[in-house]
């Protein structure tokens, strides 16, 4: 049995996108080490230490192991429970390798690399996003320890345009998104003749970001937009509406979907809100049941567009348009550049032209294979070199 650590990854985040990427890069993993008859132990280092019990059970009976360790940067333990790996991938708790959350967490993320570097073990950046670096010492650090990665996989054209401007090529691939890999068995609703529509509402957006002051810069009047759509497809009488959270944070209402979505329902009855899931497969498996998906959660659209149904992502920030132009997927509502109206009739427009999106989907999916199973190979290299040493 080989062990890989999945740093800053994590179980047990009320942001089911988070975990998403969690629970895909273990079945990658997964996969990638069945296909070379090995088992894995695998080591979840992250912020928090819960686990999930169905997870690590599904994988007991295929022979893994499911550890999850929480990461104390600064004490003997996380070298520890390095030192137990054979192989250590790390996705930067969430999705990005940055500063714009500020230099003090860039500093806790390039030290732990640097840590697993030091200790003799390969580690790989997980496909994300790479930058920005908007200061000088971040941009130097940030080029010294990727030089040290095995390999460093970007997730779309803007990060790898990043990449090559900071000087950073020898050792950099190009895939997608993890989270496109995540299980799922699509949830069959009963048959009631509706045409049934997503909506992701932004609990964070819908406050105006941490500050509740339009943070991110917003170009349309979020709530205002919402409440605009949920009145658009209640007054055409096929549409079901369901309002999806994909982060439930109880402890911060500020930013949790789901109580949003109950509050919306009761200015909007007939409004159906989903259920809170207990991970992200299960919010997935919701997701993929409907006939058409908004949101502006990027996991929540992932999670639409690869079970292949039909969406218009609301973007907020260069992610959204990075990962989904790189799948020539332009069908996107730019809540920092458009206006409410205009990211209304866009959202219109992609229902009414629902069975193209489809096809325009199905067609993005063959890249995002292509893409995962480079990612997959490069893998299937570095355990194969881990396993015959």
């Amino acid at each position: 049995m080989i062990t890989v650590g999945l740093l800053w990854h994590s179980l047990s985040s009320g942001n089911l996108g988070v975990g998403a990427l969690t629970e895909s890069n273990i079945a990658i993993v997964r996969g990638v080490a069945e296909s070379l008859g090995q088992r894995v132990r695998f080591i979840v280092l992250g912020s928090g230490s819960e686990t999930l019990p169905a997870l690590e059970a599904e994988l007991a009976a295929a022979g893994h192991a499911l550890e999850n360790q929480r990461v104390r940067l600064f004490r003997a333990s996380f070298r520890e429970q390095v030192r137990r790996c054979d192989l250590v991938i790390d996705i930067g708790e969430g999705d990005s390798f940055a500063d714009i959350y500020g230099f003090k967490r860039f500093f806790y993320y390039w030290l732990s690399k640097n840590i697993v570097c030091s200790l003799g073990k390969p580690l790989i950046l997980a496909p994300q996003t790479i930058g920005p670096f908007d200061g000088a010492a971040a941009r130097v650090l940030a080029k010294q320890v990727m030089a040290r990665c095995r390999k460093v996989f970007a997730r779309d054209n803007l990060s790898s345009d990043y990449l090559k401007q900071l000087g950073v090529t020898k050792n950099t691939g190009e895939a997608i998104d993890v989270a496109f890999r995540l299980p799922f068995q699509a949830k069959q609703f009963a048959d009631n003749g509706k045409t049934r529509v997503g909506i992701n509402v932004s609990g964070l957006l819908f406050n105006g970001g941490y500050t509740g002051g339009n943070q991110f810069g917003l170009s349309i009047d979020y709530p205002a937009t919402i409440r605009r759509l949920i009145q658009h497809f209640q007054a055409q009488p096929e549409v079901e509406v369901h309002l999806v959270g994909h982060v439930i944070e109880p402890h911060m209402p500020s930013e949790d979907d789901y109580v949003r979505g109950v509050s919306l329902a009761q200015e909007f009855p007939g409004v159906i809100v989903a259920p809170v899931f207990t991970r992200p497969s299960e919010a997935k498996s919701y997701i993929a049941g409907l006939d058409f998906f908004t949101g502006a959660r990027m996991h929540a659209c992932i999670a639409a567009f690869s079970s292949a149904v039909p969406v218009v992502p609301m973007a907020y920030s260069r992610k959204f348009n990075g990962l989904f132009g790189t799948l020539g997927y332009n069908t996107i509502a730019d809540c920092k550049a458009d206006s409410d109206d205009v990211v209304c009739s866009k959202i219109a427009a992609g229902y009414t032209a629902r069975q193209q999106l489809k096809e325009k989907v199905q067609d993005s999916l063959k890249r995002v294979e292509e893409r995962l199973n480079r990612y997959e190979a490069n893998l299937a290299q570095v355990l194969g070199a881990v396993i015959g040493k």
